[in-house]
């Protein structure tokens, strides 16, 4: 009985405070902004997402940056205490604690995204037509009629597409590769990841919905465009040889 509730009451939550509010969303951006276009509807709404969530991004771009110096700080303690283990290991801390790295920030954006990612297969699972969208609209909400699906020729509804799985996995293999170039030592489960972590990533879109595919793709360019323009803002310095 007592699971029974709590089921219940879990149900009523998620719908009533996660998937009701980003279904409405999503179709305000239809009618007001995407021109009656579902697959322009979603990349407005993950940019959108990623403009709100852009203080976490900001603070992961930094968290990156501190953890890259901190890393290599930790190579030369590790060489200068290699003798003592349990010395090594507390400068090891000392150095974490002082670059203040804390991981909390990438992990609320990827996990806020991985919700917003699951509440778009429910809308596309429990249908986007007929009374299940007059009951689900909110006052403010203009009811859209019949919603435009097809984004270029592509039914963003659609399982098995392999076009749009194949351009995000090849951006995502491009966008590891293009951020990874500069080191001078490829360790074999760097390159193993950089083969791997793309295909395992197609076949997963190409398993669900096409807009599952429109999803990461717009979310992976926004972060391109926010690291590009960092570096820009705050380009790398080079360390000068010793």
């Amino acid at each position: 009985m007592l699971y029974s509730r709590l089921v219940y009451m879990l149900g009523e939550i998620w719908f009533t405070y996660l998937y009701q509010p980003v279904f409405n969303v999503l179709v305000w951006i239809y009618m007001n902004i995407a021109d009656k276009n579902l697959g322009w509807a979603v990349v407005w709404l993950t940019i959108f997402l990623r403009v709100v969530l852009l203080p976490l991004t900001i603070i992961s771009e930094r968290d990156a940056t501190r953890h890259k110096k901190a890393e290599e700080e930790a190579i030369k303690t590790a060489k200068a205490y290699k003798t003592d283990q349990v010395l090594q290991k507390e400068e090891i801390r000392k150095l974490m604690r002082k670059h203040r790295i804390s991981p909390w920030a990438k992990v609320l954006t990827l996990g806020i995204q991985l919700l917003v990612l699951i509440l778009l297969y429910q809308v596309f699972v429990r249908g986007i037509t007929g009374d299940k969208l007059i009951k689900l609209l909110y006052s403010w909400v203009d009811f859209p009629g019949k919603m435009n699906i097809n984004f270029y020729g592509f039914d963003i509804g659609q399982r098995n597409d392999w076009f749009w799985a194949g351009i995000a996995a090849i951006y995502l293999f491009m966008s590891i590769y293009i951020s990874s170039h500069k080191e001078k030592y490829w360790e074999a489960s760097h390159a193993t990841f950089l083969i791997l972590f793309p295909i395992f990533t197609f076949f997963a879109l190409w398993a669900l919905p096409m807009v599952k595919s429109l999803f990461i793709l717009t979310s992976m360019i926004f972060s391109d465009i926010i690291s590009v323009i960092r570096l820009i803002i705050f380009p790398a310095k080079e360390e000068k040889p010793v």
